[in-house]
């Protein structure tokens, strides 16, 4: 049987960026409290996807099935701000159709190309903040903001899709993990958490991600502390909130076919049921994409591959939900609860 390679460790950054090719740009809006943030590969990628979610709210997604034209992607976009935040693809779209980059359609010079940019969005809108933009909602502009400001490093916590974002009762944020395999193999991830469940185990601060955790990257609390009855659920939304989401993207230096970026997308959905309890309810809008920059063969043994690269974006994932919540901070002149605040010692300076 084959062995798999020990000595993983997270990359430089700790960031989905730590993957050679990839940017991350955000962009938010205090005033109503909501904000976008904008995966950019420096060259088209493949990208599949898994909605699993009862309520989602999204933008191309059928376009990734694998039976389908378009192989590739040049951004994926997460976004507060429901139904209006999808326009923030629009404006990633008119910034990379600006550039010449996109799906080339016709040969004509005149023709310009056609950005494949798949979105995903979450329910912020009853957070506190100023949502009376009447017809100029600033969703389009916020998608060119975060687009424009694409590069390796990128706040966590409250910044960017995850600004008005809460998790449970907690206030949610913007996460992100990487992950170098001992064969030099990359795994990233990004997440805005905007859960309906609990992040950490009920009666205290510890995550459900903690045996997960790496070098105490979300305070080093240990596992100890994880036990719930069936039912309790600690520190979740109330049962009449109904408007949760968390939106994610896992990405691989590994190249992918579109079917095997999709398998990768279910496996890393794992990664937020170890992280967020419960998870995946008909309220919430859970989706996951899956990037490939293709920048490393694929091995022969393509299916263990595969399942390895899935184990890793799910175990990414779950740390990335984790360190969204860790870093989150309350809006500017507003109380709300943070992770931060809860008893208990805490080895992360507020």
């Amino acid at each position: 049987m084959e062995t798999l390679p020990s000595h993983a460790r997270p990359g430089a950054r700790n960031l989905i960026t730590d993957l050679p090719g990839l940017k991350v740009g955000q962009a938010q809006d205090a005033a109503a409290r909501t904000g976008v943030t904008v995966i950019l590969p420096d060259d088209r990628a493949v990208c599949g996807c898994d909605v699993r979610g009862g309520a989602p709210g999204t933008r191309e997604t059928d376009a990734l099935a694998p039976e389908n034209l378009v192989e590739a992607v040049d951004a994926i976009v997460l976004s507060g701000g429901s139904v209006y935040g999808l326009a923030a693809a629009d404006g990633v779209c008119a910034w990379l159709g600006a550039r010449g980059r996109g799906y080339g359609l016709s040969s004509n010079p005149a023709v310009p190309p056609s950005p494949v940019v798949p979105a995903a969005i979450l329910f912020d809108l009853a957070n506190g903040g100023d949502k009376a933009w009447s017809e100029t909602p600033p969703y389009r502009a916020l998608g060119m903001a975060a687009v424009g400001s694409a590069g390796e490093a990128f706040a966590l916590g409250t910044a960017g899709a995850g600004y008005g974002a809460m998790a449970g009762s907690l206030k949610g944020g913007i996460g992100s993990a990487s992950i170098v395999a001992g064969d030099g193999a990359s795994v990233g991830a990004i997440v805005a958490v905007n859960a309906f469940g609990s992040v950490v185990a009920p009666g205290g601060r510890i995550f459900w991600a903690a045996p997960y955790e790496i070098d105490g990257e979300f305070g080093g609390l240990g596992s100890a502390g994880l036990s719930a009855a069936p039912e309790d659920w600690g520190l979740a939304k109330s049962p009449g909130s109904l408007r949760n989401t968390t939106i994610a993207c896992v990405a691989t230096d590994v190249a992918l076919t579109p079917a095997q970026a999709r398998r990768v997308a279910i496996m890393a959905q794992d990664g937020l049921a170890r992280a967020i309890r419960p998870v995946h309810a008909p309220f919430d809008g859970d989706v996951v994409f899956a990037l490939s920059t293709a920048r490393r063969p694929m091995p022969e043994a393509a299916d263990f591959t595969v399942a390895r690269l899935g184990a890793l974006a799910a175990d990414c994932l779950a740390r990335a939900v984790a360190r969204a919540v860790f870093e989150a901070v309350a809006w500017p002149g507003h109380e709300v609860a943070c992770w931060r605040d809860l008893p208990g010692e805490a080895d992360h300076d507020a």
